[in-house]
């Protein structure tokens, strides 16, 4: 007998029940945030008992199979019933199946089907249960049944339906939603509760008023099921993060049907909300991308990849979360922090914002002007390119480049390409997720990381500056970088850069605080420029919305980061020396200024940089035959000029007038002149001394709209 039913069972094996090839992507706790039908074309959410509410479980076992955990996978009393029924009616009235029967039906396409109720299919059904009973416990057959009844449409799973006619999950059903997902079963087409919802509550108060008679609920309870209408919505996949499940789907083990990301769905609800609501300000064809990533675990709890998933015109379905663009600006943080650790500068040393040449490379500014002498710490918040670059000459590009790479940057050069001066105006190419990781550095005492999307992902950190240098990077982006300013509340404090790519193709922000990391992109996936978007008035105003919704970390986690480190030290420097007025040649300290300084380090300014009276004297803030242009919105240019080597009075000219005078006798700012044009042509200012000196340069004014 053993033997016969060990030869049968090879010979007629069941189907596999979990090839389906169905995947959901969840959030990390649970929440759907994409599914994709499985390879017969339906939704389900495998679940488990512990998944799912208990007065469910009870619903349905006391409606459908009070005998479920004692019957070897048929229920002969039951089928006794079904049969006299059969023949005193002539008819089937009562099938007799048990739930393990009913999941032998939903696993074996055979037994489907107009002919399922015909006394060789249950036959068939009753032997498939045996066999079902033979290989699979109780548990894992009642999880069967939870994951594949049907619901309606191509819904499956009391899961799936929870989620799709409930907007809730299986856990924190009521008594009459529970009622109801255990009625649809019966005739799922004919009880959608989106097309017939008049039948569909009658069956589900069928099944409340069988509580009372098996399972001893009081006509109360019942009355009070009975109160909730019965209404869906029309059925439609609900997505959330679709970029970041299709990314993972693409890299999923074959078979997986529930795939858990670092995602919160509450979230990234807000992330994809506040995009939307920004969308309609956006030109066409452009979008954006947004990550939050959490500081301690590394976690991606955000991953927009661009603006409206649903808007093909702006290239919906490219990820700007992995794609490769130009940084702009958004490496300057790190060069000043490796300058900071090499002992070149502290945050006050004086570097020149002139136009420069570095062997035939001559950067200018945003802003088309230049404005002289700088602190590091106005050079980074200000985001000027000429010290940068020049910082970047001493640092080195190949080194600067190996550095970033071992924070998890990889900047992608053009094929024969060597790193040159370019990198830190955005000579290679990055990409938003790479960039997060590493500004979390500034908030983690240096230390970079990978960004984690699924919750299997290792835990990947890489040091990219020293602890000091990125608590002083910090206070830079956050307040300026002065010891001596007004102690400020952090808990909320946001530390970010921003950055604009050539052309105005790619507009950035990034930034971080006590318990997140954040950053946003904004341009058009195929590169085409668009003049006037800049990461200041485009990706920044999104950047400090987001830091503002998003809710604080575990009490005091992030804000440990926040004390000082020991190797961090306020100091008084000598400007524009750079030294402490002990070093001061001859105790003479033109002026005092409070900067943080690193391993007890107060390097002086660089050669040939704190005297510049000794040499000629030089206009600032234009470069020769630059073209400038008024800021966008604005009808004139606004042009702040500048002297080096100035000795006494000046004469500020214009086209070989005079146009104002000053006398650099009373301090840094009479040697500054703000020139205001509003006609566009061809222009030539100069800068005159008492001693006869002059400097001049030839510029020209376009774009001003009369």
């Amino acid at each position: 007998m053993v033997l016969g039913i060990i030869l049968l069972d090879r010979a007629f094996p069941l189907p596999d029940p979990r090839a389906q090839g169905g995947l959901v992507v969840t959030d990390r706790h649970g929440e759907p945030l994409r599914n994709w039908p499985s390879a017969d074309g339906v939704w389900r959410y495998p679940v488990t008992a512990k998944d799912v509410s208990p007065r469910y479980l009870q619903i349905l076992l006391d409606y459908e199979d009070r005998w479920f955990r004692w019957h070897p996978g048929i229920n002969p009393v039951a089928l006794a019933r079904a049969a006299w029924q059969w023949l005193w009616n002539g008819r089937i009235v009562s099938g007799g199946s048990t739930l393990t029967m009913q999941v032998a039906r939903l696993i074996d396409p055979a037994l489907a089907g107009a002919d399922s109720r015909r006394l060789s299919a249950k036959l068939r059904q009753a032997l498939r249960a045996l066999q079902l009973e033979l290989h699979y416990g109780k548990d894992e057959i009642l999880s069967l049944y939870l994951s594949r009844a049907p619901m309606g449409g191509i819904v499956e799973g009391v899961e799936m339906g929870a989620r799709l006619w409930l907007g809730k999950p299986a856990a924190r059903l009521t008594d009459a939603e529970a009622a109801l997902l255990v009625a649809l079963p019966q005739a799922p087409s004919r009880l959608r509760p989106d097309r017939h919802p008049e039948a569909a509550q009658a069956a589900r108060d069928k099944v409340l008023a069988r509580m009372v008679q098996t399972s001893g609920w009081t006509e109360a309870r019942v009355a009070d099921a009975r109160l909730e209408n019965v209404v869906a919505p029309p059925l439609r996949a609900r997505w959330l993060a679709p970029l970041a499940a299709e990314r993972l789907r693409r890299r999923a083990p074959a078979g997986q049907e529930v795939l858990a990301s670092t995602l919160d769905a509450e979230m990234q609800a807000t992330v994809e909300g506040m995009l939307l609501d920004r969308i309609d300000l956006l030109p066409p064809r452009v979008s954006a991308a947004v990550i939050v990533m959490d500081n301690d675990t590394l976690a991606l709890r955000a991953y927009a990849g661009s603006a409206d998933f649903g808007d093909d015109s702006r290239y919906a379905h490219v990820d700007m979360v992995q794609a490769v663009r130009s940084p702009g600006s958004t490496l300057k943080p790190f060069l000043y922090g490796f300058a900071l650790d090499d002992g070149l500068v502290h945050s006050e040393s004086l570097l020149r914002d002139d136009p420069l040449s570095f062997g035939g490379y001559a950067p200018g500014n945003f802003q088309a002007a230049f404005s002289g002498p700088v602190s590091m710490a106005q050079a980074l918040q200000r985001s000027l390119n000429v010290p940068a670059v020049d910082l970047l000459d001493r640092v080195g590009p190949a080194r600067f480049a190996s550095a970033m790479q071992a924070g998890g940057v990889r900047l992608r050069m053009p094929a024969g390409a060597v790193p040159n001066l370019s990198l830190i105006l955005g000579g290679g190419g990055t990409t938003l997720e790479e960039l997060a990781g590493a500004y979390r550095a500034l908030a983690r005492g240096g230390l970079a990381g990978r960004p984690r999307l699924e919750e299997g992902q290792p835990f990947r950190e890489s040091r990219i500056m020293s602890q000091g240098a990125a608590w002083i990077i910090r206070d830079i982006l956050e307040g300026g970088g002065h010891p001596d300013r007004p102690f400020q509340q952090s808990g909320a404090m946001l530390a970010w850069k921003t950055g604009t790519s050539f052309g105005f193709r790619d507009a950035w922000a990034l930034g971080v605080t006590d318990d997140w990391t954040l950053g946003v992109w904004v341009g058009r996936p195929d590169g085409t420029p668009n003049p006037g978007f800049f990461g200041a008035n485009v990706a920044a105003p999104l950047l400090q919305d987001l830091a503002a919704a998003l809710p604080r970390g575990p009490a005091g986690t992030g804000m440990a980061w926040r004390v000082r480190p020991v190797t961090v030290q306020p100091v008084t420097t000598c400007w524009p020396l750079g030294v402490t007025p002990e070093r001061a040649p001859d105790g003479v300290c033109p002026q005092r200024r409070a900067a943080w300084s690193l391993n007890e380090t107060v390097p002086p300014t660089f050669p040939a940089y704190a005297e510049p009276a000794d040499g000629p004297l030089r206009l600032t803030g234009v470069a020769p035959h630059a073209v400038l242009r008024p800021p966008p919105g604005q009808r004139e240019v606004r042009l702040a000029l500048g002297a080096e080597g100035t000795r006494g009075e000046l004469w500020w000219l214009l086209d070989g007038r005079i146009v104002a005078r000053s006398d650099a006798r009373k301090g840094a700012e009479a040697a500054v002149q703000t020139l205001v044009l509003s006609r566009n042509g061809t222009y030539v200012a100069t800068v005159m001394d008492a001693q006869g000196r002059h400097d001049s340069a030839t510029f020209q004014i376009a774009g001003v709209v009369p």
